[in-house]
Protein backbone atom coordinates (compact mmCIF):
# COMPACT_ATOMS: atom_id res chain seq x y z
CA UNK A 1 0.00 0.00 0.00
CA UNK A 2 1.20 3.73 -0.56
CA UNK A 3 0.61 4.88 2.40
CA UNK A 4 3.24 6.85 3.52
CA UNK A 5 2.21 10.62 3.59
CA UNK A 6 -1.07 10.31 4.21
CA UNK A 7 -2.63 12.12 7.05
CA UNK A 8 -2.60 10.47 10.61
CA UNK A 9 -5.52 10.26 13.51
CA UNK A 10 -5.48 11.94 16.51
CA UNK A 11 -7.49 9.77 17.92
CA UNK A 12 -5.09 6.79 18.87
CA UNK A 13 -4.26 6.07 22.53
CA UNK A 14 -0.66 4.64 22.91
CA UNK A 15 -0.40 2.13 25.97
CA UNK A 16 2.07 -0.28 25.06
CA UNK A 17 4.73 -1.20 27.50
CA UNK A 18 1.91 -1.57 30.32
CA UNK A 19 1.47 -5.52 30.06
CA UNK A 20 1.84 -8.46 31.96
CA UNK A 21 2.12 -12.24 31.19
CA UNK A 22 -0.72 -14.04 33.38
CA UNK A 23 -4.15 -12.51 34.12
CA UNK A 24 -6.03 -12.86 37.72
CA UNK A 25 -9.56 -13.46 37.97
CA UNK A 26 -11.04 -14.07 41.59
CA UNK A 27 -8.46 -15.37 42.92
CA UNK A 28 -7.59 -17.67 39.40
CA UNK A 29 -3.94 -16.47 38.03
CA UNK A 30 -3.63 -17.44 33.92
CA UNK A 31 -0.64 -17.53 32.11
CA UNK A 32 -1.14 -16.33 28.35
CA UNK A 33 -1.52 -20.60 27.31
CA UNK A 34 -4.49 -20.58 29.85
CA UNK A 35 -5.95 -17.71 28.65
CA UNK A 36 -5.77 -18.79 25.24
CA UNK A 37 -6.80 -22.53 26.75
CA UNK A 38 -10.05 -20.42 27.82
CA UNK A 39 -10.53 -18.56 24.52
CA UNK A 40 -10.20 -21.10 22.24
CA UNK A 41 -13.04 -23.40 24.81
CA UNK A 42 -15.43 -20.30 24.63
CA UNK A 43 -14.81 -20.37 20.75
CA UNK A 44 -15.69 -23.55 20.06
CA UNK A 45 -18.47 -23.55 21.54
CA UNK A 46 -20.13 -20.64 20.90
CA UNK A 47 -19.48 -17.96 23.55
CA UNK A 48 -18.83 -14.47 23.40
CA UNK A 49 -14.96 -15.30 24.69
CA UNK A 50 -14.82 -11.48 26.53
CA UNK A 51 -17.87 -13.19 28.61
CA UNK A 52 -16.29 -16.17 29.55
CA UNK A 53 -13.12 -14.31 30.95
CA UNK A 54 -14.99 -11.90 32.64
CA UNK A 55 -17.17 -14.97 34.42
CA UNK A 56 -14.13 -16.48 35.80
CA UNK A 57 -13.72 -12.71 37.75
CA UNK A 58 -16.77 -13.76 40.03
CA UNK A 59 -17.89 -10.08 39.78
CA UNK A 60 -18.45 -9.93 36.79
CA UNK A 61 -15.42 -7.70 35.80
CA UNK A 62 -11.30 -9.53 34.39
CA UNK A 63 -9.16 -7.92 36.55
CA UNK A 64 -5.65 -7.64 34.77
CA UNK A 65 -2.31 -7.99 36.48
CA UNK A 66 -0.49 -5.98 34.12
CA UNK A 67 2.33 -4.07 35.22
CA UNK A 68 5.02 -2.07 32.95
CA UNK A 69 7.30 -3.98 31.12
CA UNK A 70 10.80 -3.21 31.43
CA UNK A 71 12.22 -1.95 28.22
CA UNK A 72 9.13 -2.08 26.44
CA UNK A 73 8.57 1.25 26.28
CA UNK A 74 6.74 2.47 22.82
CA UNK A 75 9.24 3.75 20.36
CA UNK A 76 8.89 6.99 18.95
CA UNK A 77 9.06 6.40 14.99
CA UNK A 78 7.17 2.61 15.27
CA UNK A 79 6.11 2.28 11.37
CA UNK A 80 2.99 0.07 12.88
CA UNK A 81 1.56 3.35 14.65
CA UNK A 82 2.08 5.13 11.54
CA UNK A 83 0.41 2.64 9.68
CA UNK A 84 -2.52 2.09 12.16
CA UNK A 85 -2.99 5.94 12.34
CA UNK A 86 -2.84 6.54 8.76
CA UNK A 87 -5.49 4.07 8.30
CA UNK A 88 -7.97 5.29 10.95
CA UNK A 89 -7.93 8.13 9.61
CA UNK A 90 -8.88 7.39 6.36
CA UNK A 91 -11.90 5.45 7.71
CA UNK A 92 -12.67 8.96 9.35
CA UNK A 93 -12.49 10.20 6.34
CA UNK A 94 -14.35 7.74 4.21
CA UNK A 95 -17.37 7.45 6.75
CA UNK A 96 -17.62 11.55 7.19
CA UNK A 97 -18.52 11.87 3.63
CA UNK A 98 -20.93 8.64 3.47
CA UNK A 99 -22.69 10.27 6.75
CA UNK A 100 -22.45 13.56 5.66
CA UNK A 101 -24.30 12.51 2.67
CA UNK A 102 -27.37 11.53 5.10
CA UNK A 103 -27.45 14.41 6.84
CA UNK A 104 -25.07 13.04 10.04
CA UNK A 105 -22.20 14.09 11.73
CA UNK A 106 -19.48 11.23 12.19
CA UNK A 107 -18.23 10.57 15.39
CA UNK A 108 -15.15 8.09 15.12
CA UNK A 109 -14.08 5.84 17.63
CA UNK A 110 -10.70 5.84 19.49
CA UNK A 111 -8.12 3.23 18.91
CA UNK A 112 -6.29 1.87 21.95
CA UNK A 113 -3.11 0.37 21.36
CA UNK A 114 -1.84 -1.97 24.13
CA UNK A 115 0.23 -4.39 25.02
CA UNK A 116 -0.75 -8.12 26.89
CA UNK A 117 -3.63 -6.46 28.70
CA UNK A 118 -5.80 -3.53 29.42
CA UNK A 119 -8.98 -2.38 30.71
CA UNK A 120 -12.03 -1.29 28.87
CA UNK A 121 -15.53 -0.53 29.57
CA UNK A 122 -16.70 -3.85 28.38
CA UNK A 123 -14.57 -5.79 30.84
CA UNK A 124 -10.55 -7.10 30.74
CA UNK A 125 -9.04 -7.15 27.26
CA UNK A 126 -6.52 -9.03 26.29
CA UNK A 127 -4.40 -9.56 23.25
CA UNK A 128 -5.25 -13.39 22.79
CA UNK A 129 -8.53 -12.14 22.11
CA UNK A 130 -7.40 -10.35 18.66
CA UNK A 131 -8.46 -6.74 17.38
CA UNK A 132 -12.13 -5.98 19.12
CA UNK A 133 -14.31 -2.99 19.28
CA UNK A 134 -16.18 -2.06 22.90
CA UNK A 135 -19.53 -0.87 22.17
CA UNK A 136 -19.65 0.84 26.20
CA UNK A 137 -16.95 2.99 25.29
CA UNK A 138 -17.21 3.31 21.43
CA UNK A 139 -12.92 2.26 21.18
CA UNK A 140 -10.94 -0.73 18.82
CA UNK A 141 -8.36 -2.30 20.65
CA UNK A 142 -5.61 -3.60 19.14
CA UNK A 143 -2.17 -5.25 19.86
CA UNK A 144 0.08 -4.95 17.69
CA UNK A 145 1.46 -8.36 17.96
CA UNK A 146 -1.46 -9.17 16.24
CA UNK A 147 0.19 -8.01 13.05
CA UNK A 148 2.71 -10.93 13.20
CA UNK A 149 0.23 -13.44 14.03
CA UNK A 150 -1.87 -12.35 10.95
CA UNK A 151 1.29 -12.63 9.02
CA UNK A 152 3.24 -15.95 10.48
CA UNK A 153 -0.08 -18.34 11.83
CA UNK A 154 -2.90 -17.05 10.04
CA UNK A 155 -1.18 -16.73 6.52
CA UNK A 156 -2.27 -13.41 5.85
CA UNK A 157 0.61 -11.04 4.72
CA UNK A 158 0.67 -7.51 3.47
CA UNK A 159 -0.18 -4.21 4.49
CA UNK A 160 -3.46 -4.27 3.10
CA UNK A 161 -5.01 -7.26 4.96
CA UNK A 162 -3.44 -5.13 8.60
CA UNK A 163 -6.14 -2.13 6.63
CA UNK A 164 -9.20 -4.90 6.46
CA UNK A 165 -8.62 -5.61 10.10
CA UNK A 166 -8.72 -2.18 10.95
CA UNK A 167 -11.68 -1.31 8.95
CA UNK A 168 -13.78 -4.27 10.26
CA UNK A 169 -13.42 -3.55 13.79
CA UNK A 170 -14.51 -0.08 12.64
CA UNK A 171 -17.14 -1.35 11.00
CA UNK A 172 -18.37 -2.56 14.01
CA UNK A 173 -17.97 1.49 15.52
CA UNK A 174 -20.54 1.66 12.84
CA UNK A 175 -22.73 -0.76 13.65
CA UNK A 176 -22.72 0.86 17.19
CA UNK A 177 -23.74 4.52 15.41
CA UNK A 178 -26.43 3.09 13.11
CA UNK A 179 -28.40 1.63 16.22
CA UNK A 180 -27.60 -2.29 14.95
CA UNK A 181 -25.58 -3.10 18.12
CA UNK A 182 -28.38 -2.39 20.30
CA UNK A 183 -30.78 -4.00 18.16
CA UNK A 184 -28.64 -7.05 17.89
CA UNK A 185 -28.25 -7.30 22.06
CA UNK A 186 -32.00 -6.98 22.28
CA UNK A 187 -32.29 -10.08 19.95
CA UNK A 188 -30.37 -12.10 21.25
CA UNK A 189 -31.92 -11.57 24.75
CA UNK A 190 -34.93 -13.88 23.15
CA UNK A 191 -32.33 -16.31 22.01
CA UNK A 192 -30.75 -19.69 22.12
CA UNK A 193 -27.14 -20.50 21.96
CA UNK A 194 -27.60 -21.62 18.24
CA UNK A 195 -29.59 -18.87 17.25
CA UNK A 196 -27.51 -16.28 18.91
CA UNK A 197 -24.54 -17.83 16.85
CA UNK A 198 -26.52 -17.27 13.61
CA UNK A 199 -27.27 -13.70 14.73
CA UNK A 200 -23.62 -13.33 15.46
CA UNK A 201 -22.36 -14.21 12.14
CA UNK A 202 -24.52 -11.95 10.30
CA UNK A 203 -22.97 -8.79 12.91
CA UNK A 204 -19.39 -10.14 11.56
CA UNK A 205 -20.50 -10.26 7.53
CA UNK A 206 -21.75 -6.91 8.29
CA UNK A 207 -18.84 -5.67 9.80
CA UNK A 208 -16.57 -7.03 6.65
CA UNK A 209 -19.01 -5.59 3.79
CA UNK A 210 -18.55 -2.24 6.13
CA UNK A 211 -14.66 -3.06 5.30
CA UNK A 212 -15.39 -3.26 1.82
CA UNK A 213 -16.85 -0.10 1.74
CA UNK A 214 -14.27 1.62 3.17
CA UNK A 215 -11.94 -0.40 0.46
CA UNK A 216 -14.04 1.35 -2.14
CA UNK A 217 -13.97 4.61 -1.41
CA UNK A 218 -10.67 4.65 -0.26
CA UNK A 219 -9.31 3.54 -3.42
CA UNK A 220 -11.26 5.70 -5.08
CA UNK A 221 -9.89 8.81 -2.63
CA UNK A 222 -6.17 7.54 -2.73
CA UNK A 223 -5.16 4.88 -5.27
CA UNK A 224 -3.17 3.28 -2.75
CA UNK A 225 -3.83 -0.55 -3.11
CA UNK A 226 -1.21 -1.58 -5.67
CA UNK A 227 -1.60 -4.54 -7.89
CA UNK A 228 -3.03 -7.80 -6.21
CA UNK A 229 -3.38 -6.06 -3.06
CA UNK A 230 -7.18 -6.86 -2.26
CA UNK A 231 -6.44 -10.53 -3.18
CA UNK A 232 -4.53 -10.11 -0.36
CA UNK A 233 -7.55 -8.79 1.57
CA UNK A 234 -9.72 -11.16 0.44
CA UNK A 235 -7.06 -13.72 1.64
CA UNK A 236 -6.96 -12.39 5.02
CA UNK A 237 -10.70 -12.84 5.23
CA UNK A 238 -10.87 -16.25 3.66
CA UNK A 239 -8.16 -17.57 6.46
CA UNK A 240 -9.93 -16.63 9.39
CA UNK A 241 -13.44 -17.88 8.51
CA UNK A 242 -15.05 -20.07 11.41
CA UNK A 243 -14.80 -23.16 8.91
CA UNK A 244 -11.27 -22.74 8.22
CA UNK A 245 -10.45 -21.94 11.37
CA UNK A 246 -11.95 -25.18 12.99
CA UNK A 247 -10.11 -27.00 10.58
CA UNK A 248 -7.25 -26.05 11.39
CA UNK A 249 -7.40 -26.19 14.86
CA UNK A 250 -9.78 -29.47 15.53
CA UNK A 251 -10.25 -31.39 11.90
CA UNK A 252 -13.66 -30.99 11.98
CA UNK A 253 -16.36 -28.39 11.30
CA UNK A 254 -19.17 -27.07 13.38
CA UNK A 255 -21.62 -24.94 11.54
CA UNK A 256 -23.83 -24.38 14.71
CA UNK A 257 -20.84 -23.10 16.55
CA UNK A 258 -19.99 -20.45 14.06
CA UNK A 259 -19.95 -16.60 15.11
CA UNK A 260 -18.20 -14.92 12.17
CA UNK A 261 -19.31 -16.83 8.86
CA UNK A 262 -17.58 -19.17 6.46
CA UNK A 263 -14.60 -18.39 4.44
CA UNK A 264 -16.45 -18.18 1.57
CA UNK A 265 -18.91 -15.35 3.11
CA UNK A 266 -16.50 -13.11 4.40
CA UNK A 267 -14.95 -12.89 1.33
CA UNK A 268 -17.99 -12.80 -0.73
CA UNK A 269 -19.58 -9.63 1.70
CA UNK A 270 -16.28 -8.18 1.77
CA UNK A 271 -16.62 -8.19 -2.05
CA UNK A 272 -20.70 -6.89 -1.92
CA UNK A 273 -18.87 -4.05 -0.09
CA UNK A 274 -16.43 -3.18 -2.59
CA UNK A 275 -18.12 -3.31 -5.44
CA UNK A 276 -19.59 -0.28 -5.63
CA UNK A 277 -19.42 1.57 -2.12
CA UNK A 278 -22.59 1.40 -0.88
CA UNK A 279 -24.37 1.21 2.90
CA UNK A 280 -27.23 -0.64 1.64
CA UNK A 281 -25.54 -3.53 -0.11
CA UNK A 282 -24.57 -4.62 3.83
CA UNK A 283 -28.08 -5.34 4.63
CA UNK A 284 -26.77 -9.05 5.96
CA UNK A 285 -30.08 -9.02 8.51
CA UNK A 286 -32.68 -8.81 5.81
CA UNK A 287 -30.26 -11.08 3.29
CA UNK A 288 -32.12 -14.41 2.42
CA UNK A 289 -29.01 -16.05 1.91
CA UNK A 290 -25.50 -15.58 3.02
Amino acid sequence: MRWEGNRESDNVEDRRGAGGSGFGFGGIHLGIGGVLVVLLGAWLFGYNPMTVLNLLSGDGAAQSSYVPADGAAPTANDPDVHFVKTILASTEDVWSAIFAQSGRTYQPPHLVLFTNATDTACGGGQSAMGPFYCPEDQQVYIDLGFFQTLRTQLGSPGESARAYVIAHEVGHHIQYLTGVTNKVEALRAGENRVQANATSVRVELQADCYAGVWAFHSQDQKHWFEDNEIGLVLNAASQIGDDTLQKKEQGRVMPETFTHGTSEQRVNWFKRGYAEGRLQDCDTFNALTL
